[in-house]
């Protein structure tokens, strides 16, 4: 028979896993989760080891931080282009546009929407455990087990909430440690430092979203900046790091092909920026949420979500929001007015299950997000975005634009202080499907391109499905001559080489910002096909036709110009900008390598 894990009993208090009113209305004060519920101490910190009091379990943390770095400009003048120079924008009406036949913001069919574990609780009568002849209870315990794993953890908080008997067996860890690995992309075999599943479950029961979808990319301004939030199973905490990459190698040459054409060397190094993590959920010493829930009127869906981070003694501080999706027709609408689109995001570029609402890139002294667009029942929370709101606080220091508040909201001490440059970004995620590369699909994936001056640049390479064609339909017939290898190789060349492909910027630029198009192929077959490159360094790279995006500063006057696109490896690009005499480079990055913290960065 399976018992359940520890010693004592945990006491569980339905309400902190349940549905939230469904009046838009702020909602009464839900209790904070009772001590037995809760770890008893915080993680390691860096260089420590310790004893599990309730497990007996020894850990021990080893904390090497990486030295931060930033982006590196690539140094650019007149020699680095070949013909016209485009970093002076005075030059860019000299460039001939060239037509975009799908428009330059084609939407793809919306994907559907898949709420994993955020759905509403579905309400039972379970008056008939209470009875002593209840024919669930007179069960044998496995079959009670077999029962609750078809339970989500909704589902089985609430089971928690009948009888002693179903609530031991339903905090086991048989069911709360699946629950966990869903949204851990890598194998879990303890709780860190938690007493059991169930409790590390509870700790980051609004958060589990973020590991789970892993890539986050934000509005803000016209940079955007791209997140990898992972789950540290050591320390028990989610954390968030922005992703950065360097040009190590800024050398520049003639190409053999064209006298007048500049190739830009590219070797990036991609590495997360661990010194300074833009999000963090840890489990706090004694486990509570800062008095979040005693809090006149507090809602936990709606409400900002304080977050301890290093920064904070430095006067920086941030908060953490959950989103709700907007409705279909409202996205539509906006889209139809153009950039920038009402500041819906993501952008209507980059495919997506559900869209948020974002805000003006500028830092006001308050920004008041419109209760409509937050999500007051555990229904309403999107998975797919999220918000944070970033701000400065120089307590007893008045100036302009200030906004009164307290600490004690805040998760620190008592005591007035003052908010300055205050901005709210939305971040949204990719489906896996979009950036997992398939055999007819090669060049899905998550890239980092070289914009000489702007430095390094994140993008979404995005190959749309295709509908399934016959060998009739791509053209291919079969000779008598022909070898079943060559023949099953020419049928498998003609699915990868068709249809369109699009580079979407995750990152951008004063130019072209985040979430538009970089470059655009319409066609991998033999419609955009020019040929097969027989000069170095492209040698045997096969050719086709596609069209760059460029603009003036702040995204202004934008066009798409002729280019043609190297293909040189399911994992490296090549981007000839025809009249600006000038080839830049693609990679493919790696996002599995940043995803676990035990692993070193790259």
């Amino acid at each position: 028979m399976f018992e359940p894990s520890g010693t004592e009993p945990v006491t569980y208090n339905s309400s902190y896993l349940s549905t939230a009113p469904s009046s838009r209305s702020r909602a009464s004060p839900l209790p904070s989760p009772p001590p037995s519920l809760l770890p008893p101490s915080t993680g390691p910190g860096p260089n420590e080891s310790g004893v599990n009091q309730q497990t007996g379990q020894r850990w021990h943390y080893q904390d090497n931080p990486a030295e931060p770095f930033l982006p590196t400009l690539a140094t650019t003048s007149r020699a680095n282009y070949g013909r016209i120079y485009p970093e002076n924008e005075n030059n860019l009406p000299l460039v001939a546009g060239v037509p975009f036949d799908a428009g330059p913001y084609t939407r793809w069919p919306t994907m559907p929407t898949q709420h994993s574990d955020l759905g509403q609780v579905r309400k039972h009568d379970w008056a008939s455990s209470h009875s002593p002849s209840s024919l669930l209870l007179s069960l044998p315990a496995e079959l009670i087990d077999a029962i609750l794993l078809y339970l989500g953890p909704q589902d089985l908080a609430a089971i928690t909430a009948t009888c002693t008997i179903l609530r031991r067996r339903a905090v086991a860890d048989i069911f709360w440690q699946r629950f966990v690995q869903e949204h851990v992309p890598f194998q879990l075999t303890t709780p860190g430092p938690c007493a059991s599943f169930h409790q590390l479950f509870v700790a980051h029961d609004r958060a589990w979203f973020l590991p789970k979808y892993k890539i986050w990319f934000s509005d803000r301004n016209l940079t955007g900046r791209l997140l990898i939030v992972r789950f540290d199973p050591r320390r028990g905490c989610i954390e968030g790091y922005q992703l950065l990459a360097i040009n190590k190698r800024t050398v520049f040459e003639q190409w053999n092909g064209a006298e007048d054409v500049i190739i830009h060397h590219f070797e990036p190094r991609v590495r997360l920026h661990l010194d300074k993590p833009i999000l963090r959920f840890a489990i706090g010493e004694d486990h509570s949420d800062g008095g979040f829930s005693a809090r006149t009127g507090a809602n936990r869906y709606a409400d900002d979500m304080p977050m301890i981070i290093d920064d904070r003694h430095g006067g920086m501080y941030s908060n953490f929001m959950l989103a709700k999706s907007l409705d279909p027709d409202e996205v539509e609408e906006s889209f139809a007015l153009g950039y920038p689109y009402r500041h819906i995001w993501p952008s209507p570029c980059v495919p997506a299950r559900e869209h948020a609402a974002g805000f003006p890139a500028n830092i006001s002294p308050v920004i008041n997000i419109d209760p409509e667009d937050r999500p007051w029942r555990r229904g309403q929370v999107s998975d797919q975005s999220f918000r944070m709101r970033q701000w400065m606080e120089m307590a007893g220091s008045p100036g302009p634009f200030i906004i009164p508040t307290f600490l004690n909201n805040m998760g620190g001490g008592a005591g007035p202080s003052i908010h300055i440059g205050e901005e709210v970004m939305t971040y949204s995620t990719l489906d896996p499907s979009l950036y997992t590369p398939t055999p007819t699909k090669p060049w899905r994936g998550i890239w980092v391109g070289d914009y000489s001056g702007h430095g390094c640049e994140f993008l979404l390479l995005h190959q749309p499905d295709d509908e399934p064609a016959t060998d009739e339909q791509l053209g291919l017939i079969r000779s008598a001559s022909e070898s079943k290898a060559e023949w099953e190789r020419r049928r498998m060349e003609a699915r990868i080489y068709r249809g369109r492909l699009e580079a979407i910027k995750l990152t951008g630029d004063p130019n072209i910002p985040r979430g538009e198009y970089t470059f655009v192929v319409d066609d991998l077959g033999p419609n955009g096909y020019v040929g097969i490159s027989s000069d170095s360094p492209f040698t045997g790279s096969r050719i086709v036709r596609s069209k760059g995006h460029i603009a003036m500063t702040g995204f202004q006057d934008d066009k798409f110009i002729e280019s043609e696109l190297f293909l040189i490896s399911q994992n490296r690009l090549a981007q000839h900008w025809l009249e600006f005499g000038h080839i830049s480079f693609f990679e493919r990055v790696d996002i599995d390598a940043f995803v676990d913290p035990r692993l070193p960065n790259p």
